[in-house]
């Protein structure tokens, strides 16, 4: 009796402590869930607020006086006397042709990298030629280098090349691809059966016919997540857009990012458009959020199956 009832005191505590493990597991992520939400609420506050009255009330957990006003100024569908009496600025944001460039820009970047680092990844995981595993490290050691390094010498090409202030000045440095997405194919076309390869060789195929019949058709998967990831990295990239598109000066090249950067520094006297820059941050985040609602958890299942930790 007395082995009984230690043992259901003992069961008793160990339970306890799963409890106490989950609740404290529960506060722990809510409270980081809150932190990370924080600043989109704090956008969404400011973007939905009126800019007068949100300087009036710069403490105030909620929109203060709730209107569309903010993206209306974006998006051009004000005139400018009510833009400006709204306290946004008296000069107009072409959103539209930022968001078109935007679009021509990682549209480029996500298609020309697909097509590149699949070849190259495959060619490292099933092609023996001299230097290959060199090669290879030389991809490895770029991935840890700052993006940084990287700057000069592809701004002096451009230059060269007559591209700055040009979309095709912003797509060339990453339109034959990454080394990131060349290792993370590369770690897929490993795994991948080579008696399907073997099959289509014996079959006729040549290395053309089994990368395109059989490792492509498979690899789809890999594929969509770098696809994934390079369109949300080209959507949000800032610092090459602004060197090679002529820092916000030719709007034929300029990107969203660099434009939000422009429109809050074009006031030279008073405080910047804080709702109307808020509302085009919003519209912005717009393709990236239906991504990840839509594909997101192919995306996770995809970088787990290929070993990306």
């Amino acid at each position: 009796m007395s082995e009984q009832l230690s043992h259901d005191l003992k069961l008793s505590r160990t339970k306890r402590r799963k409890l106490a493990g989950r609740i404290v597991a529960w506060v722990f992520l809510s409270a980081w869930l809150l932190i990370t939400l924080l600043p989109l609420w704090w956008i969404v506050r400011m973007a939905f607020s009126t800019q007068r009255e949100l300087l009036a009330n710069p403490s105030s957990f909620l929109p203060v006086n709730f209107t569309w006003d903010a993206f209306k100024r974006v998006l051009g569908t004000i005139p400018v006397s009510e833009a400006i009496a709204q306290g946004g600025y008296s000069r107009t944001l072409h959103f539209w042709l930022y968001l078109r460039n935007t679009f021509i820009v990682t549209a480029a970047t996500v298609l020309g990298g697909i097509v590149f680092n699949a070849m190259a990844a495959y060619a490292f995981a099933r092609l023996k030629f001299p230097g290959r595993d060199k090669i290879f490290n030389i991809y490895i050691l770029a991935l840890i280098m700052p993006t940084v390094l990287n700057l000069i010498p592809n701004f002096i090409l451009i230059h060269q090349l007559g591209w700055v202030g040009t979309l095709q000045g912003i797509i060339a440095p990453t339109f034959l691809g990454s080394a990131f997405g060349v290792f993370f194919l590369r770690q897929f076309f490993l795994g991948l059966n080579r008696d399907l390869e073997d099959a289509a060789r014996i079959d006729g195929a040549g290395i053309i016919g089994v990368f395109w019949h059989v490792a492509l058709p498979i690899s789809l998967p890999p594929l969509l997540t770098i696809s994934i990831l390079t369109f949300i990295d080209t959507w949000n990239n800032f610092q090459w857009p602004y060197f090679a598109g002529g820092m916000g000066t030719q709007e034929n090249a300029t990107v969203l990012t660099v434009a939000l950067a422009v429109f809050r520094a074009q006031q030279q006297t008073g405080l910047p458009d804080y709702t109307g820059m808020m509302a085009g941050t919003l519209i912005s985040l717009i393709p990236t959020i239906l991504i990840f609602l839509f594909v997101g958890r192919n995306a996770v299942d995809s970088i787990q199956f290929s070993g990306i930790k």
